[in-house]
């Protein structure tokens, strides 16, 4: 699928019928702060500017996607069955057509499918989401071999940018004490912590073995990219995967 503007299709040997995409803030109507392809609805923004970046989206999918409502946490729903927005982070789809979404503005967004091509699942993944188990969580929910399962990292708050306390160090080194190598120590309790990275180790101690993308970094791509950590007032992006007929 050829996209428009800048907006991103993962580069990984995915199975044919496997269709994923990343937006980027270019290419809308919103003005300001949100210029200009501002997709979620509680960021401030324009109504009836968001609606239009929306309907502009719905023609490169097969149906609406199926938007969570976010929380920062590691809760998977089927989104098959989702009817309406529901705390989650995460999402997985079987059936033909469904997309699977999530927004980002910082938060790294981990896309997985199968080599069949009959499972694909979208992660939102901040620190608090990694940290709590969302991509245990949505490999789990996929119920296939981990093996057979391939993921692509899309943009968010690079390792030269996210600064955090010791207390986001010590929520991953608790869980793994490799998860040590993603932190450099910048001086007074902070240190600069490298998301792709430990999303790469939780990937590969669930038995992922295949990880693609990673390194894009949303706070110092501006002309590309809304960042929260950079600007607070800001848009918000979709990762968004789903499965086409055989």
């Amino acid at each position: 699928m050829k996209l428009p503007h800048d907006w991103i299709s993962p580069v990984w040997p995915a199975p044919a019928r496997v269709n994923g995409m990343i937006t980027t803030r270019n290419g809308g109507v919103s003005g300001g702060a949100f210029s200009s392809f501002n997709l979620g609805l509680r960021c401030d923004d324009d109504l009836e500017a968001v609606h239009a970046n929306r309907q502009q989206l719905a023609q490169f999918l097969p149906q609406a996607p199926r938007w969570l409502h976010q929380v920062h946490g590691a809760t998977v729903v089927d989104a098959d069955t989702l009817a309406d927005e529901t705390d989650a982070d995460a999402s997985v789809a079987r059936e033909t057509g469904t997309v699977c979404a999530v927004m980002i503005a910082d938060c790294m967004p981990v896309l997985l499918c199968d080599d069949d091509g009959s499972v694909v699942a979208a992660a939102h993944a901040g620190w608090r989401g990694l940290s709590s188990g969302v991509i245990e969580n949505t490999v789990r929910a996929m119920q296939v071999d981990a093996k057979q399962l391939l993921a692509y990292l899309g943009p968010a708050i690079g390792p030269a940018a996210f600064e955090v306390g010791a207390d986001v160090r010590d929520a991953f080194v608790a869980h793994d004490a490799g998860a040590a190598l993603a932190f450099k120590a910048r001086g007074e309790g902070k240190w600069l912590a490298d998301l792709f990275m430990l999303a790469r180790q939780r990937l590969a101690a669930c038995g992922v073995q295949r990880v693609y993308g990673g390194g894009d970094c949303t706070v110092a791509g501006a002309r590309r990219f809304y960042s929260y950590r950079r600007d607070k007032t800001t848009g918000r992006m979709a990762a968004l995967i789903w499965l086409d007929a055989d």
